[in-house]
């Protein structure tokens, strides 16, 4: 990842090619910062992002919304950015005192959002802090939630400072800390940003458990992506957490050459991969293949891809493993177990690319 960053500036991301209607809601526990492009479309949920700490959805997605690939998605749905409270390019200080949501209550406040612009469902795209908040969200209101993607997600509570302080990651990594620093010093104000920290800091095992015929458990109902980059020192969490989940539901896509800002470093692989998720869901058939599908297509080799929530015939094929090359990138689908001592049921899909 050290290179990853090196032609991105966090300071100077450009302003989305859409402007949004930027609006402060106010909800259960305080207000919040929301910029919604877009027209909702009927019934058809809206894609919304939550941020990680350090940054607000501006530094956090507008490379992935501004790419080519990406803007052919965003034609099919309204997007809803949300900035956690006081994260905002330009937020004011809370006055003394003020006692910042937790991230359960972070996550009790995206019902008020959703009721003020009168949506009905999301696909929520969360990294970092955010995927852990819009998790939490998922569990508490499945029915609000019609996908994840989640980026380097970590359902237990650790300090994000037990691994960001990492020693080999911080030396391969000096774009990264040069990046943040000038961003938070510049565009964020610190003493919101130290709330935010705690909070996370705070935070309490999501408590997941991947389910198990006859047994009562607490875990995901939608379809799930998990992105983390081969590199990133987010790996061992996102690989816990999709232990934690429904095999039959759930995608870990692990982005070779790439550490932990996939959605910044490679726009248009992620870019791909989410419309390969969406697809699954039943969502834009007819949108254009990409160069990769249209090749394996063309190849006559077999071709799956994020199918989401559709049944996976391949996660029970054993040991075997499907790779599919088209002018230099490669899409790897192999059998994945979740984790140690995970005998029992069927397997979730890892996906290379």
């Amino acid at each position: 990842m050290s290179r990853e960053l090196q032609d991105v500036d966090l300071a100077e991301v450009k302003p989305l090619v859409e402007k949004g209607e930027e609006q402060d809601i106010e909800t259960l526990h305080g207000s919040m910062h929301v910029t919604l492009c877009g027209t909702p479309k009927g019934n058809r949920p809206v894609i919304l992002t939550y941020h990680d700490i350090g940054m607000n959805h501006k530094t956090c997605y507008n490379p992935l919304f501004n790419s080519e690939d990406m803007q052919e998605i965003t034609q099919h749905f309204a997007v809803c950015h949300v900035d956690a409270p006081g994260q905002q390019d330009g937020a004011a200080s809370f006055p003394t005192g003020y006692m910042y949501p937790s991230m359960d209550q972070l996550a009790e406040m995206l019902p008020g959002v959703l009721q003020q612009f009168g949506l009905k469902s999301i696909i929520g795209m969360g990294t970092g802090a955010g995927a852990y908040i819009l998790t939490r969200f998922a569990l508490n209101n499945p029915e609000m939630v019609e996908g994840l993607v989640l980026i380097n997600v970590n359902p237990c509570a650790e300090g994000w400072m037990d691994w960001a302080a990492s020693k080999e990651e911080m030396q391969n990594n000096v774009e990264v800390v040069h990046t943040y620093r000038h961003h938070i010093m510049n565009d964020m104000n610190p003493g919101n940003l130290h709330l935010f920290i705690n909070a996370y800091n705070s935070r309490r095992d999501l408590e997941i458990e991947r389910p198990m015929p006859g047994a009562h458990t607490v875990t995901l109902q939608c379809p799930a992506l998990l992105v983390v980059g081969d590199s990133s020192p987010a790996v061992d969490a996102v690989v816990e957490c999709n232990s934690k989940l429904d095999p039959t539901k759930t995608t870990l896509l692990k982005m070779a050459d790439c550490g932990g800002l996939p959605q910044i470093s490679q726009p248009a692989k992620l870019a791909e991969a989410f419309k390969y998720f969406v697809q699954g869901m039943g969502y834009m058939p007819s949108a254009s293949m990409t160069r990769l599908m249209r090749s394996r297509t063309a190849s006559g080799s077999s071709v799956t891809s994020l199918e989401g929530a559709r049944s996976r015939s391949h996660t029970s094929e054993g040991a075997r493993s499907r790779s599919h090359t088209s002018e230099g990138t490669r899409l790897d689908i192999i059998p994945n177990s979740g984790g140690p001592g995970s005998s029992a049921g069927p397997n979730s899909t890892e996906v290379s690319c």
